[in-house]
């Protein structure tokens, strides 16, 4: 007589809680919020970090996930720009429009330029980033009936947001409006990476080869990554194009894609929350810096920059972990005494 033996059950996984979930989406808005009450007279400079960090965000999923080496997401985030601008010159000053319209620009150069560039690795690699970068650049400056040239884009203006508010000298909607992008776009990209498609792309960014022998389509997935962050790119440059009134051939150049790099890098490359905590890390204190030396305010990010890849090469979102481990090693040396 054979026995039955019962089916294993499973335990079903805890449920977490929706604000749980949406944890870093909170502190974000909440930091949004606190910085607007305490500096409201830098809204300038604060929606100009939010726009940044979207920027930043996309290399991070670019480089930081999939480990595509780029040197020329200006480019991606210059056309960007350039779209929300002739958007609202020549079709609809609408802002929800152009900042799509935007995104679709970015999205649209990376896939086109991505198909060939992603064909090659490492150095080759990036001396085409940089190569369509500076293609792009100088286009846009031959173009001068189209672009504006050095004097850039300019003198296109941009509807009330929902028909209702208006982009004012004051820049309470415009910071709105890029924070309330910010907090969406980090959404968003934080479910994709944590979602099959990113794990994918984690999984090609340490060994490509092993993928491709579990029949990954290794060259597939990295372009819809750097597609992906090409859109998320452009969307940022449509935001800044917007937010400034403004797109200009500086959006388009080498400095832009290698100050996104170092900003990062300060944050984490491997973390989304290091490139927002990167960004506004690096541009508060270009900020201060410039504004007690104009000269030489780069020493203070360099020096910065040395000492977070030599003592936190996890960038400074590892502060945390680091100082909870101190914690943890201190409570356990005081415990056995």
């Amino acid at each position: 007589m054979s026995t039955v033996i019962p089916p294993m059950t499973l335990a079903a996984p805890p449920r977490t809680r929706p604000w749980k979930q949406l944890r870093a989406e909170i502190v974000l808005t909440l930091a949004g919020l606190l910085a607007f009450m305490l500096f409201p007279t830098d809204l300038g400079l604060l929606t100009n970090m939010a726009t940044m960090s979207i920027f930043a965000l996309s290399l991070s999923l670019v480089l930081g996930q999939a480990g595509i080496a780029t040197l020329g997401q200006a480019a991606l985030y210059g056309t960007g720009a350039y779209v929300a601008g002739w958007t609202a010159l020549y079709l609809t000053a609408d802002p929800i429009i152009g900042l799509l319209l935007g995104a679709l620009g970015g999205g649209l150069i990376a896939l086109l330029s991505g198909a060939v560039m992603l064909r090659s690795t490492k150095l080759t690699l990036v001396m085409l980033t940089i190569a369509v970068a500076q293609l792009l650049l100088e286009l846009a400056n031959w173009a001068r009936w189209l672009t504006g040239g050095d004097d850039g884009l300019a003198g296109f203006e941009v509807a009330p947001l929902f028909g209702i508010w208006e982009f004012s000298f004051m820049g309470h909607t415009g910071y709105f409006y890029a924070l309330g992008a910010l907090v969406l776009v980090y959404f968003l990209v934080r479910n994709l990476v944590e979602s099959p498609f990113g794990l994918t792309a984690r999984a090609i960014r340490q060994d490509p080869g092993r993928v491709q022998a579990l029949g990954g389509r290794v060259y597939l997935h990295l372009l819809a990554v750097y597609t992906v962050g090409g859109v998320v790119a452009g969307l940022a440059g449509a935001l800044t194009a917007q937010t400034s009134k403004v797109a200009n051939l500086f959006m388009l150049d080498f400095t832009t894609s290698a100050g996104v790099v170092v900003m990062i890098v300060l944050g984490g490359t491997r973390r989304l929350a290091g490139a927002v905590l990167g960004t506004v890390a690096y541009m508060t204190i270009h900020h201060i810096a410039s504004t007690l030396n104009p000269y030489h305010w780069l020493f203070v990010i360099g020096s910065m920059l040395i000492f977070v890849l030599v003592v936190l090469p996890e960038g400074l979102v590892g502060l945390p972990d680091r100082a909870v481990a101190v914690a943890k090693r201190l409570r356990r040396s005081g415990g056995t005494r």
